[in-house]
């Protein structure tokens, strides 16, 4: 069994800005009888993490929702878990209630969008409320480790993004965005049977690390032209494109790429207030469809974990840093800068 921390504070990694994150002490969280306390063991760096039109309206905080830990305390109601327990907990969870839950669309409620862990992942312990232990922990597999356990979150993004766009075995799929959830989108198309996968990125290294991920072909976002594009794809343009970056031109450039009666998956957040001018009369005469996806409700999460579980999809090959928490403020810029990183992992206990 763990030991129960007799600590009364802990280390927490506060987030000022992309270029400012300061440890400081913070309150171990208290906890009632149906929440738990969990240690964090490993937690993942997201890119939104380091998108700064979204985070500093909100700073200073902790940030960190890629998280897998062990459960050190949990309260007398909370009788699924036990301490010891090898747990990841979603950050965002549905209420499972109102109109958008019954029908299916959790990534709509409300709740969903209000709720979270106290304070965040980049930090020594977390409080997991009693709405997140019941419809958001998850018990992680003796096959899958902590570091593995940081890309279940991620891994559901992808999974109901695909479900969402109604991925078929066969298709084409054009990923424009090479970094973690292109990576990812690469892995997983791969395992469900894609005809193709060709991605860009603006990066070199991002690219030759989408080839070795799965991808046939990589290039750089400025040398896809339709074009170039149906060269790859025998002729034709792509059955669906997944906007794995942000930006109002890779929208555009995915409406160029996308094939008759293709779909357009935005994935990638966009700043508010940004606009894009569609081709609607191309859009009507080639009845393209654009669907959108956001977060990754817990039926996406359970798929996740049996994948890595079953280790379907392999993502240790994506881990290119391990820094203890003292050294976060590093992992931000690596992250933020994009160059030589591609997943950066917090161990907040070393």
């Amino acid at each position: 069994m763990p030991q129960k921390s007799k600590k009364e504070t802990m280390r927490a990694a506060v987030y000022y800005n992309n270029g400012d994150v300061r440890i400081e002490e913070r309150p171990i969280p208290k906890t009632s009888e149906d929440e738990l306390l969990v240690r964090i063991e490993s937690s993942g760096i997201c890119g939104s993490d380091v998108l700064e039109w979204y985070r500093l309206k909100k700073a200073p905080l902790v940030l960190g929702h890629e998280i897998a830990g062990t459960v050190i305390k949990a309260g007398k109601k909370a009788k699924r878990f036990k301490e010891g327990d090898r747990v990841t907990v979603a950050h965002h969870v549905p209420c499972n209630s109102c109109r958008y839950c019954l029908a299916g669309q959790y990534s709509l409620c409300d709740t969903l969008r209000t709720t979270s862990f106290d304070p965040g992942g980049f930090c020594e312990y977390v409080r997991v409320p009693a709405i997140n232990v019941d419809r958001g922990t998850f018990v992680i597999p003796d096959e899958i480790s902590f570091d593995e356990g940081t890309f279940i979150e991620p891994l559901a993004c992808v999974l109901r993004g695909l479900r969402i766009a109604r991925f078929r075995p066969g298709s084409s799929v054009l990923v424009l965005g090479s970094g973690i959830s292109g990576l990812l989108f690469i892995k997983l198309l791969g395992a469900l049977g894609a005809l193709r996968i060709v991605s860009t990125d603006i990066d070199d290294h991002r690219l030759s690390t989408a080839k070795r991920s799965g991808a046939d072909a990589a290039l750089k976002a400025k040398d896809a032209t339709p074009q170039r594009l149906a060269e790859l794809n025998e002729g034709r343009l792509f059955d669906l494109v997944v906007t794995s970056a942000g930006g109002t031109s890779v929208v555009d450039q995915a409406l160029r790429s996308v094939d008759r009666g293709g779909t357009v998956l935005l994935f990638a957040p966009h700043e508010p207030g940004r606009t894009t001018t569609l081709p609607l009369s191309e859009i009507w005469r080639d009845q393209i469809t654009i669907v959108a996806t956001y977060a990754g409700p817990p039926v996406d999460t359970e798929q996740a974990i049996e994948l890595l579980r079953a280790h379907r999809i392999e993502v240790n090959d994506m881990i290119t840093h391990r820094l203890p928490l003292a050294e976060t403020a590093r992992g931000f810029r690596l992250v933020a800068e994009g160059k030589k990183s591609i997943k950066v992992i917090i161990k907040p206990q070393e």
